[in-house]
């Protein structure tokens, strides 16, 4: 309830593009779930300009998920005949008399938009922008206890996985096995398609896992990470495959943690995002492989994995405490493979001991 309130407060003070709003409609689901707790599909919070707040629901929704004990949140459950429930809940603000209602302009169709001016035609829309993404950079410490269970989930997942036999099988059989665990851990699910390359695919950001089998001798690179109550964390690792790695494979390994390293040490609250990102920019720069971090070392995580802050070097801004944050850097070499290796962390004051890191598996080149 105080999260909806601090939006009302700021809405009633200016939108984005509109002056104040007496009513405001949010409808994008990560920010439903954010100010209600409630997941439902389809659904629609309007904080209404008679200072009640209802959770529009389809009846088809399925269950909504999550809760807020003592909550003052109307519920309304839309019939087949009601339709959208954005819709639905900007015609109930119209019968009741604002004159201005915000709106997630970014995530509206035009024909949603077209259908809200139809509904209620007396009604000035105002962009509400990204005033609900913005107010999710800072979590609570409820956020920041969910982010640290779902990264002790992945931990999980992950170390079991490596004790066991990996050469001969395939990247897409052991991304289905380390999601098949992250849920046997209790998570709600994958906080994001799950990455396992190897051999030449190693090293590549994004890869979707295929039919290669780990062979003796592979860099073998990772990536993973729970969702737990709706929150997401993020780590990355990279193994070798046999006895020993090569010397080419640890001076690549030993550059990316370096870099990795450096970005990590820069978040500390009032750092500017940018010199996140110039910290370990700045290393695979100085050795050759400037392209190789692509466009950002890391992003903000909680509710959607990539939320704000972006740590790039174009982005404005600096961290707060209390912000979680990914570092993750990598290179790859076209042909041979390569390196990744991602954090989640949250930014924290040198006095209380500096970012907290919240995967905690071993970032040593492991042969396995």
């Amino acid at each position: 309830m105080a999260r909806r309130a601090r939006l009302r407060e700021r809405c009633a003070a200016s939108t984005a593009h509109g002056g104040p709003a007496d009513a405001v409609l949010v409808s994008r689901p990560a920010n439903v779930r954010y100010l209600t707790g409630r997941a439902p599909g389809g659904g629609a919070l309007l904080l209404g300009p008679d200072g009640r707040d209802t959770l529009f629901t389809p009846s088809d929704a399925g269950p909504a998920g999550g809760s807020h004990p003592g909550d003052a949140l109307g519920d309304t459950v839309l019939g087949e005949a009601d339709g959208d429930a954005v819709i639905a809940a900007a015609g109930i603000a119209a019968r009741h008399g604002p004159h201005v209602l915000a709106v997630e302009e970014h995530h509206l169709t035009v024909a949603r938009h077209r259908a809200l001016s139809s509904v209620a035609p007396a009604l000035r829309l105002a962009d509400l922008d990204c005033a609900v993404e913005q107010q999710r950079v800072v979590k609570d410490e409820e956020e920041i206890s969910a982010l640290r269970i779902a990264a002790e989930i992945t931990d999980q997942a992950l170390g079991e996985l490596l004790e066991s036999i990996l050469v001969g099988r395939t990247e897409r059989h052991l991304a289905l096995e380390l999601e098949r665990r992250l849920i046997d851990h209790g998570a709600e699910g994958a906080a994001f398609p799950t990455s396992v390359a190897t051999g030449r695919n190693s090293g590549l950001a994004g890869h979707r896992p295929t039919e290669r089998r780990v062979e003796e001798g592979d860099f073998l690179t990772v990536r993973l990470g729970a969702r737990y109550r709706g929150y997401r964390c993020q780590i990355g690792r990279t193994f070798v495959i046999g006895t020993a790695p090569d010397d080419w494979q640890i001076e690549l390994y030993d550059l990316v943690f370096a870099a990795q390293r450096g970005a990590r040490e820069s978040l500390e609250p009032g750092a500017e995002y940018r010199e996140v990102d110039r910290a370990a920019r700045q290393v695979l720069d100085a050795a050759g492989y400037a392209a190789a971090l692509g466009r950002a070392t890391g992003h903000g995580v909680g509710l959607e994995i990539g939320e704000d802050p972006r740590l790039s070097p174009a982005a404005m801004g600096k961290l707060d405490a209390c912000v979680p944050v990914t570092v993750e850097p990598g290179v790859h070499l076209p042909g041979r493979g390569g390196v990744r290796i991602d954090d989640t962390l949250v930014v924290r004051p040198q006095a209380d001991g500096g970012p907290e890191l919240l995967t905690i598996t071993t970032k040593e080149l492991l042969a396995l």
